[in-house]
């Protein structure tokens, strides 16, 4: 499976050819720092200086590079991919090998770090309900009033917690139109290639 690079990506990789081995070396140890704590202007700035360019083109750079180890990380891509998606942007062979070797140092550590920053979500455990009808009250002799009540059990860090829903069956039934209607958009072309980028 090949890198998708859009045209912003391609011109923030742009300046990678322009700098040092060294320099992209220290770029994809930047990188990885900066999924862990997130972004120092600090840093861009100091190699701004070294380099005699703007801290935006630091930045770029070095954005650019972390999208490319995180969506390659992600994507579990091979070698040869990873080589094919590299070469379409023109680099030197040189470039391009120091490119993969940052890959391949790195994409464990990467694939940790963003199974850490994905969120941990509620899950699925049982649900139970119940059908209660009003069908009279002092008020009015005849009514029917149907309420959906459901008792959803959810399993959450190791634990259960429980949580109560009562609903009419009109409400309902429009959750569960919904709810069908994102399962078919699920299958969608579209959303597989979401998914997969996801995973």
């Amino acid at each position: 499976m090949l890198l998708d690079l859009s045209e912003e990506h391609r011109e923030h990789l742009a300046f990678l050819p322009q700098v040092d081995s060294a320099v992209v070396a220290e770029f994809g140890r930047i990188a990885v720092e900066f999924l862990r704590r997130g972004s120092n202007p600090k840093i861009y700035e100091g190699a701004a200086r070294k380099l005699n360019v703007s801290s935006d083109t630091i930045q770029h750079g070095v954005e650019g590079l972390t999208y490319l180890l995180t969506e390659s990380s992600k994507l579990m891509i091979s070698e040869l991919d990873f080589q094919d998606s590299v070469f379409v942007l023109g680099f030197s062979e040189e470039l391009n090998k120091l490119l993969l070797q940052l890959y391949l140092d790195n994409r464990k550590e990467i694939r940790t770090v963003l199974n850490e920053l994905a969120p941990a979500l509620p899950s699925y455990h049982s649900l139970e309900w119940r059908l209660d009808v009003q069908l009279a009250s002092r008020s009015l002799r005849r009514q029917i009033k149907p309420t959906v009540t459901m008792r959803l059990h959810l399993a959450e860090n190791g634990g259960h917690s429980t949580r109560v829903l009562q609903t009419d069956p009109a409400t309902l039934l429009h959750l569960v139109q919904q709810l069908e209607q994102a399962l078919e958009e699920m299958k969608t072309n579209h959303c597989r290639r979401v998914v997969r980028s996801i995973k």
